[in-house]
């Protein structure tokens, strides 16, 4: 069915004002977005920063009246109503669409990402059937694609991995469908490391071969290979801890970095490894190195 959408342009400072106003005059969902492409990285912990000019978008029942809806909330709030626009926009299969968007993409020489209801391009190559669910990790991103590009050049046979923030798993199953002989994965979000189990079973990866960890649970192993596709922030606090759990010798890639990130990154991790040139992909980088 057709929905009624209004967008109000409001700033940060009348946003819990104005979601409460329109969830109060009957709106089912209120979702607010970027009015003019300003990016937000890596905010403070517990906050839920918003950007200098926002749009707020509310959906209604199609039956609902514009007028009566600006009217209500003028009441509501005791002011005159910021920018605001209404339109009747039809109803549409968001998971189909969404699906039909995402296609087979190949990273490096023999490495396939592969939506888990499509076919595969070249049955005979490295497929991994992606199912990515709630959690980051399609392969889409540039960072997620540095990262995947890194793995597909290494030699993996037999070698353990450690996927640090691994999301829905795409790197660490990758790893091991490239060679890797296990791969462990850790995340903050629970949601995230059953998305990871699931798309890990989906690839016939066995349970032992990918044991999920919450952070303060991981084992104090060290791996052969460290892949962390994070952000710059934590990547440079973390650095003493994700040095610790590489061996000598073993190998190291970090993203999830902006460029003007690449310098500060890379020094955190200068002391104790060999490091690669900084990779570069639409504004993001890659730090890789082998430790000493």
């Amino acid at each position: 069915m057709p929905w009624l959408q209004v967008r109000l342009a409001i700033s940060p400072e009348q946003a819990e004002t104005y979601e409460d106003a329109l969830l109060e005059v009957g709106a089912v969902s209120v979702t607010f977005m970027d009015a003019e492409d300003q990016p937000i990285f890596e905010p403070e912990l517990n906050t839920t920063p918003l950007w200098a000019h926002t749009h707020l978008l509310a959906l209604f029942e199609a039956d609902a009246e514009p007028a009566s809806v600006f009217a209500h909330l003028e009441l509501l709030t005791g002011a005159a109503l910021p920018e605001h626009h209404a339109e009747v926009i039809e109803d549409q299969d968001w998971e189909r669409s969404w699906m039909d968007n995402f296609h087979p993409m190949r990273f490096g020489q023999r490495l396939w990402i592969v939506p888990s209801w499509h076919a595969a391009p070249e049955p005979g190559a490295v497929n991994l059937l992606l199912d990515p669910g709630l959690a980051f990790g399609t392969g889409t991103h540039p960072t997620t694609a540095l990262c995947l590009e890194w793995l597909d050049g290494q030699d993996l046979k037999g070698r353990s991995v450690l996927d640090f923030g691994c999301g829905s798993g795409i790197l660490a199953i990758a790893a091991l469908l490239l060679g890797a002989e296990q791969a462990v994965g850790t995340d903050i979000d629970v949601q995230a490391l059953e998305a990871s189990r699931d798309n890990a079973r989906r690839n016939g990866v066995a349970d032992a071969q990918f044991p999920l960890y919450l952070p303060q649970d991981l084992p104090q192993v060290q791996s052969d290979v460290l892949v962390a596709n994070i952000l710059a922030g934590p990547l440079v606090s973390l650095a003493p801890q994700l040095t610790g759990l590489v061996k000598p010798g073993g190998l190291l890639a970090l993203s999830g970095i902006l460029a003007e990130q690449g310098e500060e990154v890379a020094a955190a991790y200068a002391a104790a490894f060999d490091l690669d040139p900084i990779a570069n992909r639409d504004g993001w980088v890659r730090i890789s190195g082998r430790r000493r």
